[in-house]
């Protein structure tokens, strides 16, 4: 098999490039040559896909199946499309849970209404940036295009520091503020497992749109912090707190206590999606304590959390040291 990757140095293309390099597959990457490797044996092709005829690297080429995790301006999708609709039969677009538009109810499936974006669109935001792409993907490519809305994505590459921050945070030890309820349902999905499944859905042809997101408690809070405590071998002490007193203190899920998100928070629709549809296609999700695991040894060979490749870098995640210090002082005994 032929795979086009454009981009290819990031966390998830990154993770694409990597199991295709696995399978003995013929792997191009296109991207501007500024940030990151790839692995050895695969071509790189350079150009700016913002820029005018900065696709033209890809003229005259021929593959078996592009992927693409494009998050800007959607008319970089859509030019890169009909850039290679004579040169491959498939695109998998890389998108995500974002692109719903609220309110979100628990349990949204595919069907749910997204985002107004237009195909053409310059630089937005987040959400808009993805289903704007979804629109130009689609609208080359037609029942061609897969739409892969992932949700939160952890595993060994991660550039937000979501799952970094934790082992980070746990291996320092000492009493570690812990958002509870320990038993509260966390939906990820490994990067490697996101992987595999795209490539696998990719070759069958495979078009739609598809959460693919590990089902809802595939690993708790609770379990996951553990992960981390017996990744790191840390002295840690988790102490649990009830959302309610973390809300109450000004705590923010997702941001200041990366991966939480308490039951009845607005966005917890991100962590209760409905995925049959991605599972009965094959999905399959490793064991939480794989994915802690896999990252922390990721994380001691690289040293920090890696910048995000050719897109601004967004916001730092988690607490403070002296905020997290403070709150749990605060807290009864």
């Amino acid at each position: 098999m032929r795979l086009l990757m454009l981009g290819g140095t990031g966390f998830v293309g990154g993770a694409v490039v990597n199991e295709a390099v696995r399978r003995g597959w013929s792997v191009t990457v296109f991207n501007r040559g500024l940030h990151g490797n790839v692995p050895e044996g695969v071509r790189r092709l350079r150009g700016d896909r913002t820029m005018p005829d900065g696709l033209a690297a890809l003229a005259g080429g021929g593959w078996d199946l592009v992927v693409d995790t494009w998050d800007g301006a959607p008319r970089a999708v859509r030019d890169a499309a009909r850039a290679l609709s004579g040169a491959v039969p498939h695109y998998v677009y890389v998108s995500s849970g974002s692109v719903y538009a609220p309110p979100v109810g628990l349990g949204t499936d595919e069907d749910a209404p997204v985002f107004a974006a237009e195909a053409d669109a310059g630089d937005g935001d987040y959400a808009h940036n993805k289903a704007g792409g979804e629109r130009a993907a689609v609208e080359v490519f037609g029942d061609r295009a897969l739409l892969v809305r992932a949700g939160l994505i952890l595993g060994p590459g991660e550039d937000i520091g979501r799952l970094p921050w934790w082992l980070h945070r746990i291996a320092r030890g000492g009493e570690v503020l812990a958002p509870g309820p320990r038993d509260l349902p966390v939906q990820y999905v490994d990067a490697r497992d996101l992987a595999i499944w795209l490539l696998d859905r990719g070759i069958d042809g495979v078009g739609g749109a598809y959460n693919v997101v590990s089902r809802t408690g595939h690993t708790t809070m609770g379990e996951l912090l553990d992960a981390a405590v017996a990744a790191t071998g840390a002295t840690a002490t988790l102490r649990w707190t009830e959302p309610d007193a973390l809300l109450a203190a000004g705590v923010e899920p997702w941001n200041d206590l990366p991966i939480w998100i308490p039951r009845g928070h607005e966005y917890r629709w991100l962590q209760e999606r409905d995925v049959e549809r991605a599972h009965a296609a094959g999905l399959t999700c490793r064991p939480a304590a794989e994915t802690v695991t896999d990252t922390w040894r990721w994380l001691r060979e690289v040293g920090r959390v890696p910048a995000r490749a050719g897109r601004p870098a967004r916001a730092a995640v988690g607490l403070a040291p002296e905020r997290e210090a403070a709150l749990l002082a605060a807290l009864p005994a």
